[in-house]
């Protein structure tokens, strides 16, 4: 593993402060908003204005690298987040707020990109799964330091403002300069909507909760820090705590969906984060280390949930199907995102500060019973036929999403009869199907839930 990650050291350097820098900016608005008085409904709407831009980057900037190549996006986009940043102290309005928060959404989402196109260009078979392993601890260390920074900033000062600026300046400088060919990238076709929920109901609709929830967290959690009483210093490692726990639960609990029911492993690990939610909402008042433990938990047990649901979908869909399925679901991520934080704000103005955790709590609870009704529609997938488990960050792209190790399957044989590529054909007439035709318009037929075929 450590060859691997040698081989890409300076995209990991860069990567490592873009997400010092998203780590610090997330939780210094969050408290400046809570200190400016602009409300929870307003600071809910700024938030989103983020996960909007991220959802519009990742189908936009693909189109930009095809036209200008990789080093001109990249430099670019760390250009347009760097000055976006500088843009919060100098006006300090909602509205440019959430301008702001738009673009440096539209940013990350380029510089991800970037980055994970270098990261699948690097990868092997062998060596794919270890790189994005390293790629996800990278992201929740550097997230988490970010967070641990705003301890030793004043959030009303210029200066915290500078230092992400010149994280994500110098980010540019090791990618940039890197001796390795930058790669090519082929934006998948997207797989409808209906035809993926057809394949896997509950990767389609947790890809949207899990997404929710994030955006609920990330969006927020420095305003709930704020609310409930917490200094600048313990926001920061209430911040953190949620990463820590992601960095130390997600392999564990993604080595269990290997070699268990991966809907029986996700289902559990949903109810853990809820209950996590729940004791955080039940700890409010005491704060102290009760609530990081429970932040602690909370995001050790939701940060696997994404990764989990792309492999479940995963489970049910060829290899040609999978890259086409992971911008849909990359989709449903960034629409529960943007509803985060304003079931968020709303929950807060509600019941107070610690509507903040019984929202996430909800969040969870929905999912795992949706699980559980999941797993009731039809018998577990026999384990030989799962696939493997890839760790894959929330904040995801389309292309770390098709970053499976499965897809790289062998030529096929040329005696053997060609498949085509395409998506089958519209459904038949009734009279005109097979016996054992599925009806995709009868919600009732639960043959929907079998594997398609490409």
């Amino acid at each position: 593993m450590m060859a691997a990650v040698g081989s890409a050291w300076a995209l990991f350097f860069g990567l490592a402060l873009i997400m010092i820098g998203n780590g610090l900016q997330g939780a210094l608005l969050g408290v400046r908003a809570e200190l400016e008085g602009f409300g929870g409904s307003v600071t809910g709407l700024i938030m989103t204005g983020y996960f909007v831009g991220f959802l519009l980057g990742s189908r936009v900037v693909p189109l930009l690298i095809a036209r200008v190549g990789h080093v001109r996006t990249f430099a670019a986009l760390a250009s347009l987040t760097s000055i976006s940043i500088l843009i919060h102290p100098s006006f300090v309005d909602p509205s440019v707020w959430t301008a702001m928060r738009f673009l440096t959404g539209l940013g990350y989402a380029g510089l991800y990109i970037v980055c994970e196109s270098w990261l699948n260009d690097r990868a092997t078979n062998e060596t794919r799964g270890q790189l994005l392993a390293a790629y996800m601890i990278v992201m929740l260390g550097g997230a988490a330091l970010g967070s641990l920074l705003l301890g030793a900033a004043d959030p009303l000062a210029f200066s915290p403002f500078i230092l992400i600026s010149v994280l994500m300046s110098f980010a540019v400088i090791p990618i940039l300069l890197s001796a390795a060919p930058a790669p090519v990238v082929d934006q998948p076709e997207n797989m409808s909507l209906k035809r993926l929920y057809q394949a896997s109901p509950l990767g389609v609709v947790g890809a949207f909760l899990v997404g929710a929830t994030q955006g609920l967290f990330f969006g927020m959690g420095a305003v709930f820090a704020t609310r409930a009483g917490l200094t600048v210093g313990e926001t920061s490692i209430f911040m953190m705590s949620a990463f820590i726990g992601g960095m130390l639960l997600t392999w564990p609990i993604g080595r269990l969906s290997d070699i268990l029911d991966r809907r029986l492993v996700l289902t559990v690990t949903t109810f853990c984060a809820a209950l996590a939610a729940a004791a955080g909402a039940l700890a409010t008042g005491q704060l102290g280390w009760l609530l990081f433990a429970a932040m602690a938990l909370f995001g050790g047990f939701n940060q696997p949930l994404y990764s989990l649901c792309i492999a479940h979908t995963n489970d049910f869909l060829t290899p040609k199907q999978m890259v086409r399925a992971s911008g849909t679901l990359v989709m449903m991520i960034g629409l529960g995102s943007i509803a985060g934080p304003m079931i968020a704000a709303v929950a807060m103005d509600w019941v107070g500060p610690w509507g903040y955790f019984w929202a996430l709590a909800a969040l969870q609870t929905l999912l795992g019973l949706f699980a559980l009704y999941r797993i009731t529609r039809r018998a577990a997938r026999p384990l030989e036929e799962q696939g493997a488990y890839v760790a894959v960050p929330a904040a995801s792209t389309p292309v770390t999403a098709s970053l499976n190790p499965e897809i790289d399957w062998p030529e096929p044989d040329a005696a053997a009869e060609p498949v085509s590529d395409d998506l089958p054909e519209p459904p038949l007439a009734p009279d005109e199907r097979a016996p054992d035709a599925i009806d995709p318009e009868d919600p009732g037929d639960d043959r929907a839930d079998t594997p398609l075929k490409a």
